[in-house]
């Protein structure tokens, strides 16, 4: 249900690829003040998934956010770090057209689920420090100021700690697919899509949510994350769930989503 008083834009271009434009759906109000952004990045192991699957974020909505959820090429389309691109791609456009949304285009923060955490946490830790070229680079700036991170991968080889519901280092896996072949037989491309490689002082601050009896996505992996951006003297705050498992929704209770809407309250309310 969309609150009154927001308008809908959807299947708004904000990149164009070879194979045809990526797509956004922007929610804002027109009244008031320019509003902070939630860039929703939707889950579904880089494999599928829709920005249409975003309810968590529109609850949001009446807090008085804007939300932004949009579309990424997927692995079968190309493997990474076009995804990363397609996602400082958006966030650039945002900020482009923040005055057409009546959105604040220094305040945007990053929120995703499973594949859709991953993508949000490379927003707020590679910030551009890629080897390939990036498609915003050259754009308005793709940072943001804040970032919430439900249950993503953040070091691949590490996913294997502990038995889980599916082997990671198959050739088949999500992750291995995303870095175009097995990860144990590509270390440098696997290093180069983990959020933890380049977690500096600079990043901005951190919400990391997990599952306790996530099989999928184990919870060590949140707590990598976690661990380094400590250690960098990052903001991060690790809340993990109990009974939860992979995924929170489709009813998202209230102690999954206060600590989301005090962190976006701290970080990206004026």
């Amino acid at each position: 249900m969309i609150p009154d008083g927001v308008e809908v834009a959807r299947d708004v271009a904000y990149a164009t690829r070879s194979d045809g434009p990526q797509l956004l759906d922007v929610y804002w109000r027109s009244s008031g003040d320019p509003k902070p952004v939630i860039v929703w990045i939707h889950g579904g192991g880089w494999m599928g998934g829709d920005k249409s699957h975003c309810e968590a974020a529109l609850s949001l909505l009446d807090d008085g956010y804007a939300v932004a959820s949009i579309s990424y090429r997927l692995s079968h389309e190309a493997t990474f770090p076009a995804q990363l691109h397609d996602c400082r791609a958006a966030v650039g456009w945002l900020r482009s057209n923040a005055e057409t949304y009546n959105l604040n285009p220094r305040r945007i923060g990053a929120w995703g689920a499973s594949a859709g955490g991953h993508l949000a946490a490379l927003l707020g830790t590679a910030d551009g420090r890629l080897r390939h070229g990036d498609y915003s680079a050259n754009g308005p700036p793709a940072s943001v100021q804040a970032v919430c991170d439900w249950f993503g991968p953040t070091d691949f080889l590490r996913m294997n700690d502990q038995p889980g519901a599916i082997d990671h280092g198959s050739a088949d896996s999500p992750e291995s697919r995303l870095v175009g072949g097995p990860i144990r037989e590509h270390p440098d491309r696997v290093a180069e899509a983990n959020p933890a490689t380049y977690v500096t002082s600079a990043c901005p601050p951190f919400l990391i949510m997990h599952g306790a009896q996530d099989d999928l996505v184990l919870p060590s992996q949140s707590e990598i994350l976690h661990d380094a951006l400590t250690r960098a003297g990052v903001p991060s705050e690790l809340v993990t769930l109990e009974g939860l498992g992979h995924g929170f929704g489709p009813d998202y209770p209230e102690r999954v989503m206060e600590p989301v809407r005090e962190f976006f309250r701290r970080h990206l309310r004026p």
